[in-house]
């Protein structure tokens, strides 16, 4: 109790009685220390557990919070997607509820919701991407809950427009935005006008993407790849944000002149066919590879020369820091908070949104200077290592927790310390 009291900056004052005040404390002891002490209930919220850089980022928070502090769970709108995420959760022990929503709009969910928040009884409910227009009238319901809204992309792209009047409300009224960089958190003053977004970087697990399980040989030999071929690959779901358009026509324009040069393209989407159809049209189809969803992204990136990435916009993507713990050179569009994830142009190119030709140019550059490659890649990896790894990330978000805990229940703590007969006085 006294490490406690002290940590929120209280102390007890002292009685003339001194063994009335021991009887006091030892009270206090069996009875307001088991409230204030027990662990945080902490639930996120997550539209689908699909592999996305959004839902990615909640499991890697919710799987690594202290356990001797935190009681982490988390609930889907969504089915079970059968997904490497799942199997994330599961080996961590993380309680993981699905609600079974349909695509579309489910007016099933305000009542499945509130009844999991009831179930729950959570001290923090953390949500993410579009859930607020579905969890807000339970989540404001919630008697000393702290409630948190990350937002994954910049403001003006993060709902649609007519669904932005549910988050400026939630941001009047009790819920904490996060951004997951400096820009987005700069859109969200621009669009609702919340000037106090709290910014905390996306991170990934920088030591499972330096170490990938297969070697680069033995990948390229499996997939098809020779030792001599330059592999340009982007892991990107195929959505008119991440414009692989573009990236297919740079490609087009350059890199794809040398035969040895190959474009790889990981993900899904509804784009995927017309993806398809656009590179079979520009002649290459010998040198783009769709590979799908893969669960086997480390190996993947550990076999490539160079990562790309065309989006229109971003907020703080997994993918391009997933590449630098890979020790990937990066030729990116300067898109959302991208560039704040680089340092004076040593571990990448940059070029304006929609620039295919600076685009092409900066592949060709990459593509000729294999040094070039190589050291970029080693500055980028080093990089990564020091900025992204998921452990900074998740002790940014366990502090938050506890400072927002902690301002919800010191009144209701001070009221039962007051009722004991303990006086209290601010140091």
């Amino acid at each position: 109790m006294p490490l406690l009291l002290l940590s929120t900056n209280w102390t007890f004052s002292a009685p003339n009685n001194r063994e009335r005040n021991r009887g006091r404390l030892e009270k206090c002891r069996c009875g307001p220390t088991t409230d204030i002490m027990k662990k945080i209930r902490v639930l996120h919220i997550v539209p689908t557990l699909n592999p996305g850089g959004a839902e990615r980022v909640a499991v890697h928070i919710v799987t690594r919070l202290n356990p001797r502090r935190y009681e982490g769970a988390v609930v889907s709108l969504g089915r079970r997607e059968e997904c490497d995420l799942d199997r994330l959760l599961e080996e961590a022990g993380v309680e993981v509820q699905y609600l079974g929503k349909p695509p579309g709009f489910d007016y099933r969910m305000y009542y499945r919701l509130h009844r999991a928040l009831r179930d729950h009884r959570p001290d923090v409910v953390h949500t993410h991407m579009q859930v607020l227009r579905y969890a807000l009238p339970s989540m404001l319901l919630l008697k000393r809950a702290s409630l948190l809204h990350t937002i994954h992309n910049l403001a003006e792209r993060d709902v649609e427009p007519r669904a932005r009047f549910i988050q400026r409300y939630a941001f009047n009224h009790g819920v904490v935005p996060i951004g997951v960089a400096t820009e987005v958190a700069l859109s969200v003053e621009r669009l609702f006008g919340i000037q106090e977004c709290r910014v905390i970087s996306n991170g990934i697990p920088t030591d499972r993407y330096a170490r990938p399980q297969i070697s680069r040989k033995e990948w390229r030999a499996r997939e098809g790849f020779g030792d001599d071929d330059v592999l340009f690959v982007c892991v990107a779901r195929f959505a008119p944000q991440k414009n692989h358009a573009l990236l297919l026509k740079a490609f087009a324009q350059g890199p794809a002149s040398d035969p040895n040069a190959h474009l790889v393209l990981v993900g899904e989407g509804v784009l995927r066919q017309q993806l398809e159809g656009q590179a079979k049209s520009l002649g290459l189809s010998r040198q783009v590879h769709f590979l799908g969803l893969r669960t086997d992204i480390p190996d993947v990136l550990g076999a490539m020369d160079v990562f790309v990435l065309s989006s229109d916009y971003e907020g703080n993507p997994l993918s391009v820091m997933e590449a630098m713990a890979s020790g990937l050179p990066i030729v990116s569009t300067a898109a959302g908070g991208v560039p704040d994830l680089f340092e004076n142009g040593k571990e990448d190119f940059l070029v304006q949104p929609g620039d295919v030709q600076g685009l092409s140019l900066s592949m060709i550059s990459l593509l000729r200077n294999r040094e070039l490659r190589q050291a970029l890649g080693r500055a980028a990896a080093r990089r990564a290592r020091e900025r992204f790894d998921v452990s900074t990330m998740v002790q940014a978000h366990e502090a938050l927790y506890e400072s927002l805990v902690d301002q919800a229940h010191r009144p209701n703590a001070e009221g039962v310390l007051h009722q004991q007969g303990v006086a209290l006085r601010r140091v």
